[in-house]
């Protein structure tokens, strides 16, 4: 079963990062307000299954850990219907952080809530915020998709990380990020 790209909805500048409190796929439970003292604050939706997030997934766990060495803040949400989509329960989504090299913790969604209150739309779909948590950036990781050549390489993040880490704004435009739509329960759909 193949699904038609979806776009991320580009959540408008200057919005502050909501607020949540998620289990983590290796155990145990994390805020975001464990990261309030961070100058940089990345929240990524993700998912096991998706080729777009399979395609540049180990480049994001690169990108992550290298900046993290600067005090960056991220972690992965996957909000899917595991009912469903059973490729992303929690015992995939560990499997998957292991093999991306992921150094953040990657957190279940279990209801769904967190990726609405973030106007999450596809995995992967990037937020970055600055040291106040006001969203700097929202975009795409790179030009790297399924079915071209291109460099995965977190180019445009990497430009926006170097922003946001020096304290200052990130220049547009703003592409969109570009993958499989979020995996909606029942009921949840319209966001």
């Amino acid at each position: 079963m193949t699904s038609m790209a979806v776009s991320s909805f580009m959540v408008p500048l200057g919005t502050p990062a909501p607020p949540f409190r998620l289990p983590c796929v290796d155990g145990g439970t994390v805020s975001s307000e464990d990261f309030a003292d961070a100058p940089g604050f990345l929240v990524v939706f993700l998912s096991n299954h998706c080729p777009y997030v399979r395609r540049i997934e180990d480049t994001i766990g690169e990108v992550v850990a290298e900046y993290q060495k600067e005090d960056l803040a991220a972690v992965g949400i996957c909000s899917n219907d595991a009912e469903n989509y059973p490729q992303d329960d929690a015992d995939h989504l560990a499997e998957q952080a292991k093999r991306a090299g992921f150094t953040f913790p990657y957190l279940i969604d279990r209801t769904q809530d967190v990726a609405k209150a973030y106007r999450a739309a596809c995995t992967p779909d990037f937020f970055l915020y600055d040291a106040g948590l006001m969203l700097a950036y929202r975009g795409e990781f790179d030009s790297a998709r399924p079915g071209n050549d291109l460099p995965a390489d977190g180019a445009t993040l990497r430009a926006a990380l170097y922003q946001v880490l020096g304290g200052r704004p990130v220049p547009g435009p703003h592409r969109p990020s570009l993958g499989c739509g979020i995996k909606w329960k029942p009921g949840n759909e319209a966001i």
